[in-house]
């Protein structure tokens, strides 16, 4: 789960990291009051959406002006005036994609006087199974371009969960920076406090992009980025209670409701598979026939006649979708049970695009006669790359 910057930096400054003053606002009379209280003299106007590189991003609407999602205000007229310009309007960064995404909140925040930028992240490193820093010179950036261009001026290391973090990690991070002194000591502090942070509310990544040295020389978090493991959030109503569903796709929501693990992608092809690396093997074999698939959809190993109508349900609700995959290796899921939430949702929805249905495993026969019997219009497949080639071949007309 994701949450927007002025929620993460309230978390920071629960764990007493330094962040700037600042205010969250839903209307332009909001912003005003939000400027006057904070004082200035300069104020940074922040778009509050769910995707990096809001300040190089541009808004589709002409009337909210030639700048980006994070603009410079030196008067409380001039944050009003942006906030007008903002509020409602859409978006588009390189994280939104060419839909963009419509800013609904903002957040007003005292200016900060730059010395120096750097970039430092947290994550579950998958390969240690520990919490590692990624830490950077190359603060303001995009990482993945600093990790391309020039490598060497990253810095990664893992926390072992036996010992926490220890002072050397604090000065490694110090000497990376090219901090001394005081500075040195902040480094230390922060890292410690950061992954206190990171463990006790169960986070999956934290970025601060950038982490500054202010003018008077102290560190701050000038950026929040943070996401939370899902399966740990029935630890965290407090978190739970920060969810913005307007920044989330319906379909998804829809399918966490059932349990579903459904990610809505760009294609044309609806999948419905049971297992996670079947459904990855199911949408390789998509593109290799030359189309994209239109999402990728876990039905999971013992889903109900009821999971799997609503999983079809979700997948015809998208209207890109102009042919839909069922691919059901039948082990606890009963292929039977498949075919007769697929029979239900059709019935429930109706069939307007070519189905493909390949069964195999559990009771595969009895599912392939429920299927063959319900006179519906569904083309059987006998194995995965025989399915793939007939719903390209469908959603292309035969061709």
């Amino acid at each position: 789960m994701n949450i927007h910057e002025y929620q993460g930096k309230a978390i920071l400054k629960e764990f007493g990291l330094p962040v700037s003053n600042g205010r969250a606002i839903f209307s332009a009379d909001e912003a005003e009051a939000a400027a006057k209280e904070l004082g200035g003299p300069l104020w940074v106007v922040k778009s509050q959406i769910h995707a990096g590189g809001r300040g190089k991003g541009k808004f589709k609407e002409p009337e909210a002006g030639e700048k980006g999602g994070v603009r410079l205000a030196k008067s409380v007229d001039e944050v009003k005036l942006f906030a007008q310009q903002m509020l409602g309007k859409t978006l588009v960064t390189v994280q939104t994609g060419e839909a963009g995404k419509q800013v609904n909140r903002l957040y007003i925040e005292d200016g900060s006087d730059i010395e120096s930028e750097f970039y430092l992240s947290m994550l579950v490193d998958r390969a240690t199974g520990r919490v590692a820093f990624v830490v950077s010179t190359e603060g303001g950036m995009d990482i993945e371009q600093v990790a391309h261009d020039t490598p060497e001026k990253i810095l990664t290391f893992s926390i072992d969960p036996a010992t926490g973090v220890m002072p050397y990690h604090g000065r490694n991070v110090a000497k990376a920076l090219g901090l001394e002194g005081s500075l040195a000591k902040e480094a230390g502090d922060l890292v410690t406090k950061l992954y206190k942070a990171f463990t006790a509310k169960d986070m999956e990544m934290l970025e601060i992009n950038p982490l500054i040295v202010t003018k008077d020389g102290h560190l701050k978090c000038l950026d929040a980025k943070i996401s939370f493991d899902s399966n740990a959030l029935y630890r965290h109503p407090e978190v739970m209670e920060l969810r913005d569903i307007t920044e989330e796709d319906e379909k998804e929501i829809a399918a966490s409701k059932y349990d579903l693990a459904y990610i809505a992608l760009d294609g044309t092809i609806g999948c419905m598979v049971n297992g996670a690396g079947l459904a990855m093997a199911t949408l390789d074999i998509i593109k290799l026939y030359g189309e994209e698939p239109a999402n990728f959809l876990d039905v999971g190993g013992g889903a109900s006649e009821e999971k799997v109508t609503a999983a079809f349900k979700i997948i015809t609700a998208d209207p890109n979708v102009k042919g839909i995959l069922v691919n059901i290796f039948g082990g606890i899921m009963k292929c039977d049970v498949i075919a007769r939430g697929v029979l239900a949702a059709v019935k429930a929805v109706g069939l307007q695009v070519p189905l493909v249905v390949r069964l195999e495993g559990t009771n595969v026969e009895e599912g392939k006669k429920i299927i063959r019997e319900s006179g519906l219009n569904v083309i059987p497949a006998d194995d995965l790359d025989d399915a793939a080639q007939k719903i390209v071949n469908a959603v292309r007309g035969g061709k």
